[in-house]
């Protein structure tokens, strides 16, 4: 099992809950531009397409023809358009907090290029960012976007740093930043749902993606093979107290997958 984590997180995302699953070979990967692996080369943007790629690559380096994912937030949304493109190669797919990127309209597509390579060339100028300790960096990541808590956000904080001018400064490439290349219609992205032929668990938080975006509950519901269900918690419920749910949701469908006959196929 690959198992992603989310946009601008790295694969200690999953220090909470992997030990929580049961009997799971699971293979937690740091993104391109995220964690300890190294940026894209030269200005390159960063595309879900690009990291579908390295995945597939690495489970081919790992002999495996076929594989489960684990995600979460950007990592879940990669997930879901591998096994929509690639669904003869994904078992089964256990999603926290993401299935498909925001929707763009084709009219929109000649500003948002505009909007993306400024973004990237913008971000190439800017200086990053240097903390004096780690519990600077750390206090720092407790108040991102998605509120965490201390643990969580030391985990993912320990993996995410640099020393760099006498204190620390965050690993991520900051093209990460940049706005989309191209956002895909919502045609287009319900063919690559409609395509997946592998079980889908996902689980949502009420603090999370369905607060966030207006409708999300009613668009998720559009696909009935898509089984999910909304959990108390925020956008990273797989690393707070939540976990122990997560993890007892997640193993449930795991093991009636493993229990079935596609398993064995």
């Amino acid at each position: 099992m690959l198992a992603l984590h989310g946009w601008l997180d790295n694969s200690a995302s999953f220090f909470a809950l992997a030990p929580q699953l049961n009997n799971l070979h699971i293979v937690a990967v740091d993104l391109a531009g995220h964690g300890r692996s190294e940026h894209r080369p030269g200005q390159m943007a960063y595309t879900p397409w690009d990291d579908i790629n390295d995945l597939l690559a690495i489970a081919d380096q790992l002999g495996w023809e076929r594989f489960a994912f684990l995600g979460h937030s950007r990592g879940a949304i990669i997930s879901t358009l591998t096994a929509g493109a690639f669904p003869e190669r994904v078992l089964c797919l256990g999603l926290v907090e993401g299935l498909l990127p925001e929707p763009g309209l084709p009219e929109d597509a000649p500003v948002q290029l505009a909007k993306a390579i400024g973004g990237l060339r913008s971000q190439l100028q800017k200086s990053p960012s240097i903390y004096p300790d780690i519990n600077v960096a750390i206090k720092a990541r407790e108040r991102g976007m998605f509120p965490l808590g201390y643990e969580a956000a030391r985990a993912l904080t320990e993996r995410g740093v640099v020393a760099q001018g006498g204190g620390f400064s965050w690993s991520t490439d900051p093209r990460l930043l940049a706005p989309s290349i191209l956002r895909l219609s919502r045609e287009q992205l319900s063919a690559f749902v409609n395509n997946i032929s592998a079980p889908v668990k996902l689980l949502l938080a009420t603090e999370g993606l369905p607060k966030l975006y207006t409708n999300y509950l009613q668009q998720v519901a559009k696909f009935p093979h898509i089984n999910y269900e909304l959990l108390e918690g925020g956008h990273h419920l797989h690393m707070e107290q939540q976990v122990v749910v997560v993890a007892q949701k997640l193993n449930e469908f795991f093991a009636e997958f493993i229990a079935s006959d596609v398993w064995k196929k």
